[in-house]
């Protein structure tokens, strides 16, 4: 098992020593160069990382792809979803020393002290780091805040002291609700835990996609809405193309949104996904795991004899490391959050087309009136045309060349009493077929 982890060490400083020949800081702390000397040209793969510690500092740093893969743990198919000109589907995926994400514009790397990230020219990417590095330094203000741990007790005024045991006794207070009498005074004097670096970049790229999803929805709401409201009151070819690019966005907002909800449901799902998280703790128990092979190496060698002893323990020790199970509940706790307000904003985008749906419903509804009215009027139209041929036949027939006592008669009374007749008796057919067609709801009028 030494001689193993003997090369294993060897082969990994090998590579790292290789890829840092490509290596080169080029802004932060690190960053500036030799004055007069030109740039070097970047190596094959080597791509500039916006780089973020634990502390909040921020660089840019030009490393090769195998640099990273030896930094972070990850093999080549995470780092190509980080790939800002491919398209891969939304992922949070735990490995052993590294959490990669790819949620909308966030695809970073992070691991138990330092983010990773490529498209840093972005400025929803600028906004992600600003906040991050806020999120560090209150949490850092709230570990060193002088109010509760710098004045030890009876070294303040009188008025603080008085405010201390007044918020003490609010605190049991609250204790007792939540914990029980029994537990009360114990859980008061418990520090807050610590949130881990990983669990802090986490829900900052959480945040940040949420947000980002969000303002796309309230924009489009506001978009929406209006557009389908004038639809209804007035069609036409301009209200109908801008409904048809609303509903396109709202179908591909929609599916980035369920992809995400669909993600963060599928790691709660899964207990062994939210332990692969927990790089800190992971570190820990890895370096107390190796502090504790040195000293048994140091036992091994000086006492030879008690070797099949020191490599029962180093099983031992390697076992608990592989049974490592964190409690997932902090995480946990952090991803519901955020699952219910990916949910709200999907339910908002569901309500959203149900009222396109609703509209476009509404809007066949008016134009199948509309048609019903044009075929009502075109029964009407042929109606009145079948009377008017049958009134054009009788005056055929009086135009025939056929000799009747009509002709003979030397009134013209008799000729307007004939045309008169014929008309009216064209305009009775007409309210005699259409009185017929209302009667058998063929018509309505």
């Amino acid at each position: 098992m030494n001689g193993r982890r003997r090369d294993a060490k060897e082969g990994n400083a090998k590579a790292v020593d290789e890829d840092m020949g490509q290596h080169k800081n080029v802004g932060g702390v690190a960053g500036g160069g030799i004055p007069g000397q030109t740039t070097r040209r970047k190596g094959i793969g080597v791509r500039t990382w916006l780089v973020v510690s634990e502390t909040g500092q921020s660089r840019l740093e030009e490393v090769g792809r195998h640099f990273i893969m030896k930094r972070t743990g990850l093999p080549a198919r995470d780092l190509r979803a980080l790939d800002p000109l491919l398209s891969y589907p939304s992922s949070i995926l735990g490995r052993e020393r590294a959490i990669v994400v790819n949620l909308e514009h966030i695809r970073a790397i992070i691991t138990a002290k330092e983010l990773f990230m490529l498209n840093s020219t972005n400025p929803l990417v600028v906004q992600f780091v600003n906040d991050l590095q806020q999120r560090i330094a209150s949490t850092a203000n709230d570990n060193n805040n002088p109010i509760n741990k710098s004045d030890p007790p009876g070294q303040g005024t009188e008025g603080d002291e008085k405010k201390g045991a007044s918020d003490d006794l609010i605190n049991v207070k609250d204790a007792e609700i939540e914990f029980g009498p029994a537990n009360a005074v114990e859980t008061v004097g418990v520090e807050p835990k610590v949130v881990p670096f990983e669990f802090r970049a986490l829900e900052a790229c959480l945040e940040s996609a949420c947000r980002c999803l969000e303002s796309e929805t309230k924009t489009l709401e506001e978009e929406a809405y209006p557009a389908l409201d004038e639809l209804t009151s007035k069609i036409s070819t301009l209200n109908l193309e801008r409904v048809r690019q609303i509903k396109s966005r709202l179908v591909a907002i929609s599916g980035r949104v369920q992809k995400v909800r669909d993600e963060l449901e599928h790691l709660l799902d899964d207990d062994n996904d939210m332990a692969e998280m927990y790089l800190t703790e992971k570190l820990a128990v890895r370096l107390a795991d190796q502090t504790s092979f040195r000293g048994e190496v140091g036992e091994l060698e000086k006492d030879e004899s008690g070797g099949s002893d020191n490599d029962s323990k180093s099983d031992d020790n390697s076992e608990t490391f592989v049974s490592f199970k964190p409690n997932i509940e902090e995480l946990e706790m952090l991803l519901e959050a955020y699952f219910a307000q990916i949910d709200g904003i999907l339910q908002k985008l569901s309500d959203m087309r149900e009222y396109v749906d609703d509209t476009e419903d509404f809007i066949n509804i008016m134009l199948d009136d509309k048609q019903n009215q044009l075929l009502q009027m075109g029964v009407m139209l042929s109606t009145a045309n079948m009377i008017l041929n049958a009134g054009i036949v009788v005056v055929g027939l009086f135009g025939m060349n056929i000799k009747i006592s009509l002709y003979a008669a030397t009134p013209s009374v008799q000729f307007w009493e004939t045309v008169s007749g014929t008309v009216a008796g064209c305009v009775a057919l007409y309210i005699i077929a259409v009185g017929w067609g209302k009667k058998r709801d063929l018509i309505a009028l």
